[in-house]
């Protein structure tokens, strides 16, 4: 398939060495899939000077239709700024022609559009940005980064490079210009940090990292983990006012939550440093959002069927992550490698999920010896 002619306008190469000069121009940022986190993105670029394109997924033609009308996103619930260009998935070669960055923002049910239809009409020399939290895993119990995923999806002598954005940052606060600390990863510092210039702002605070799979696999490990924490909130909501705080309860199940997090971005090959970003992460989902609602309905009690009906329609990014991840311990269980029963918050999510278990936290499994 013919790729995008590149626009003679000057860019940035992807590796070469920072260029102040390139770094203060104007840029032309396409954003794929008009998703809430990639639409609060918008903010900092636009504020940025940037030229911000905004582009639909197949799905996101109601958004788009009414962005275009008022600038006001439904599903974020925030009006964006004047100066955004709006395009349905029909002009993606249109949108992205020209573009000095492209920034994927599907949700993981996207992640084999994206290279099936995206990846074949890209500039080899546009770097690409993702803002789409998950991983995949395979038969063997190996799992694997969406970037990782995206580069095994395009030709070996292609140049096309991944990066990544992971971290405690909700879009609706991301939007308000709430102080949102993140992580860019990615296969070198030079474009590192031309992205993060790109993006930073007063608000957008932003650490790099060449560690992909120990960031990218500890933001994804945390949407599993804040259903199962959340679960404590959801206990707390059927005894009612029983007269106990059961913040130790939340607080046991985000501690177990952080360990299990820990040894599986060690089994995975994970710097142990991408843990702040994991807890950080975990702490912001369990505040609000789908992960966070689906585990306090679990801890109400409901079936997962029960819980699947009320939300239907919705991403449940967490119920994919956790059954993921539990399909990868398992399999290396199996393996000899782990044992499942040194995950036994995972595996007791997996079994609410999966196997019609009763909600029943195994605390006293949580116990170990420490040193």
């Amino acid at each position: 398939m013919r790729r995008i002619p590149r626009h003679p306008h000057p860019k940035h190469t992807p590796g070469a060495a920072p260029d102040s000069g390139k770094w203060i121009m104007k840029k032309i940022v396409a954003l794929i899939g008009a998703g809430q986190m990639a639409s609060a993105l918008t903010f900092p670029l636009i504020e940025n000077g940037h030229e911000v394109r905004l582009i639909g997924s197949p799905l996101d033609d109601g958004i788009i239709d009414r962005l275009r009308e008022d600038r006001y996103h439904v599903n974020l619930r925030r009006t964006l700024h004047e100066g955004i260009s709006y395009y349905k998935n029909d002009r993606m070669r249109e949108a992205i022609e020209g573009a000095d960055l492209i920034v994927c923002g599907v949700s993981s049910f996207g992640v084999e559009w994206f290279a099936d239809e995206v990846l074949p009409i890209l500039d080899e020399d546009v770097p690409v940005i993702s803002v789409t939290k998950g991983m995949l895993d395979h038969e063997d119990g190996s799992m694997q980064t969406y970037p990782e995923y995206w580069k095994s999806r395009v030709p070996e002598d292609s140049a096309l490079r991944f990066y990544a954005i992971g971290g405690p940052c909700t879009a609706r606060d991301l939007a308000d210009h709430d102080p949102s600390f993140v992580g860019f990863c990615g296969p070198d510092f030079s474009t590192l940090e031309w992205i993060r210039s790109v993006f930073s702002t007063p608000y957008y605070i932003i650490s790099l990292t060449l560690d992909t799979v120990g960031l990218e696999c500890a933001v994804a490990l945390k949407n599993g983990y804040a259903l199962g924490t959340a679960m404590a909130i959801g206990i707390k909501e059927r005894l009612g006012d029983d007269g106990i705080d059961h913040n130790n309860m939340k607080s046991a199940l985000f501690q177990q939550s952080v360990r299990e997090m820990m040894d599986l971005l060690a089994l995975v090959g994970g710097g142990a440093e991408n843990i702040m970003f994991a807890a950080g992460d975990l702490d912001v989902t369990i505040s609000a959002g789908r992960s966070r609602t689906v585990g306090l309905l679990l801890g109400k009690g409901l079936a997962i069927e029960e819980i699947l009906e009320q939300l239907k329609g919705q991403t449940l990014e967490a119920v994919v992550i956790a059954t993921r991840t539990a399909r990868a311990v398992k399999a290396l269980a199996k393996r000899g490698i782990v044992r499942e029963e040194d995950y036994p918050l995972l595996m007791h999510v997996n079994a609410l999920l999966n196997e019609g278990a009763e909600l029943d936290i195994p605390w006293k499994q949580f116990e170990q010896r420490i040193g």
